[in-house]
């Protein structure tokens, strides 16, 4: 696990989102104190259980963005879920255990990448002699099904010595034209596993495909491919051939245990108790499906038991219509690290435009840049357009630093319209005061009333 102190933790964050201290102090000595849990004896280790977290502020702000980074920062097993999504037990719908499967799914693909990696070099050699072999002995003709399913492998002629030694000099000379890159277009034919689509069964998380997979064989198909596409194909195939899928099965399932991050958003969407009608009757059955999980519990998955004593939650809702009391008491009493998050300010949006490794204001320039525009944003257009971004979230529904996506599309829509074209000369573009105000001083003059109709 990554040893990064609090202070590293908060500066790394801090290199995406702007603001939020209070909320990235907490996150940081959370995901410390896992570290500090580990290197405890083994007897006080297992008494020591993650301290939830609860962010409070409205949309937009960095909840998701803050949980999202922190797993990155540190390769641990990561889902987002909303709590609108699931249903009381005994209703049709998605339960909330579903959250850990889909925890353990996350946590296989990551092992399974890293472990991909370690055997990369090793498939891809082994991956260039299955191609020279494809190129200098095409497959002729499908295996028989019934020999498949019985396993028979009918063996080929044996050659005589003078046939070796010319399919020898092939091999080498194709093995060469193959390292000097001369053969990349030319087709060969595959065989490859047939993808059928995934048959869900309704209300519940099972796949009738990984219910029958064990039994029925495997379909293949031939494919004809370049031969880049089919050094793609076979070497993804030698690695799940290399790669152990008991041990990473195992190894998933101690990082989920170990160090899991559920982030639990809309969480105020099921804050509410008893005394409705309709959909609203089953949130406080919701809020007890999920008590056991966040206290922990043992969950079933195809995989193995997995424990959620020492995942980390960390639950996030604006709570503008409902309170953090409104929650069922043994859930409130879950989550003991609440933290508040501040709407953003002019200050922060013009932040937001510039500083972030992937500041809005870089990722148009990108793109601008691929079709030979050179956007350059004057300051004093970044200073309009967090003005703009701030009263059109004042004056209407606030979505937080969404509402910049918005103003920066209608400021750039004539220029990423007019771009393009082969023969189109590359230019460069100013982004100056005046100009957004060309482009958005109709929106400024109709200002949202209706917040302040009585």
């Amino acid at each position: 696990m990554n040893t990064l102190t609090p202070k590293q933790i908060v500066r790394e964050l801090d290199r995406y989102i702007i603001g939020q201290d209070e909320a990235k102090r907490a996150v940081a000595v959370a995901l410390r104190n896992r570290y500090r849990r580990m290197q405890l004896p083994e007897d006080i280790r297992e008494e020591v259980t993650p301290k939830n977290i609860l962010m409070v502020g409205p949309t937009g702000v960095g909840k998701t963005e803050i949980a999202r980074r922190l797993a990155k920062l540190v390769d641990a097993p990561f889902v987002k879920v909303e709590a609108t999504k699931f249903t009381e037990v005994g209703y049709v719908g998605r339960d909330v255990e579903s959250i850990i499967r889909d925890l353990t799914e996350a946590a296989i693909r990551l092992v399974k990448q890293q472990q991909t990696q370690l055997v990369h070099d090793m498939a891809l050699q082994a991956a260039e002699n299955r191609l020279v072999e494809l190129i200098v002995k095409p497959i002729k003709k499908k295996a028989n099904p019934i020999d498949l399913i019985l396993g028979n492998h009918p063996k080929e002629p044996e050659l005589p010595a003078d046939e070796k030694q010319k399919l020898s000099v092939r091999r080498e000379d194709v093995r060469r034209a193959l390292l000097n890159g001369e053969l990349e277009d030319t087709l060969v034919e595959v065989e490859v596993e047939e993808i059928t689509p995934r048959s869900d069964i309704p209300g519940m998380d099972m796949n009738m495909n990984d219910v029958l997979g064990s039994v029925l064989p495997k379909k293949t198909k031939l494919r004809k491919v370049p031969v880049r596409e089919a050094r793609r194909i076979l070497t993804s195939e030698e690695e799940n051939t290399m790669i152990d899928m008991d041990a990473v099965y195992t190894e998933a399932i101690s990082r989920v245990e170990q160090h899991g991050i559920v982030f639990l958003d809309e969480i105020d969407k099921v804050a509410g108790r008893g005394g409705g009608h309709g959909p609203d009757v089953s949130r406080e059955g919701v809020q007890r499906d999920i008590l056991p999980i966040v206290e922990g519990s043992t969950v079933t998955t195809k995989y193995g038991p997995v424990k959620t004593d020492h995942i980390l939650f960390i639950a996030a809702g604006a709570f503008h219509v409902s309170k953090v009391t409104d929650l069922i008491p043994e859930l409130q009493g879950r989550f003991p690290v609440r933290v508040n998050l501040n709407p953003l300010t002019v200050e922060d949006y013009r932040r937001i435009l510039t500083q972030p490794e992937n500041a809005l204001i870089r990722q148009y320039q990108a793109l601008m840049k691929v079709d030979g525009v050179d956007l350059i944003f004057d300051e004093s257009a970044t200073e309009v357009i967090a003005e703009y971004a701030w009263r059109a979230n004042e004056n209407s529904e606030n979505i937080g630093a969404r509402r910049l996506h918005t103003v920066l599309e209608q400021i750039l829509n004539d220029i990423a319209f007019n771009a393009g074209g082969g023969d189109a000369p590359e230019i460069q573009v100013i982004v100056n005061a005046e100009y957004v105000k060309a482009q958005i001083k109709g929106e400024v003059r109709d200002a949202d009333l209706h917040k302040y109709i009585l």
